[in-house]
């Protein structure tokens, strides 16, 4: 989910992530994990830097561009990704040559991935 403010409306974060704000806290698939009070500092909106954490969602801020993102739960729903950190990654170019991700660090980098079966 991509943000420009970590403060979002509760209904759209609701629609994008599957998670129902209730009494209990925030639910999903039978799992609830409870909210402090300032998960929620106007009616109708979320804090994703309060509510994120505790949903085991990874957040990416990039301040400079006014651009944050979260990504899917982890360890609440079993999911697998425990952070929002690229492993070591090391390929070759066009011409044969070991490329090194990690070259690109502190830079934005989009990986693509594709796979024929």
């Amino acid at each position: 989910m991509i943000v420009g403010d970590l403060v979002v409306d509760q209904a759209a974060f609701e629609a994008r992530t599957g998670w129902q704000i209730q009494r209990e806290g925030a639910c999903k698939g039978g799992v609830c994990v409870q909210l402090p009070d300032d998960a929620t500092p106007v009616a109708g909106s979320l804090d994703l830097g309060v509510v994120a954490p505790l949903l085991g969602m990874p957040v990416v801020v990039d301040e400079p561009h006014g651009v944050s993102a979260i990504g899917p739960e982890t360890g609440i729903t079993g999911r697998v990704l425990t952070t929002a950190d690229a492993p070591e990654l090391v390929l070759s170019d066009a011409h044969g040559n070991p490329f090194h991700l990690s070259s690109l660090l502190g830079q934005k980098v989009l990986l693509v991935a594709w796979a024929s079966w």
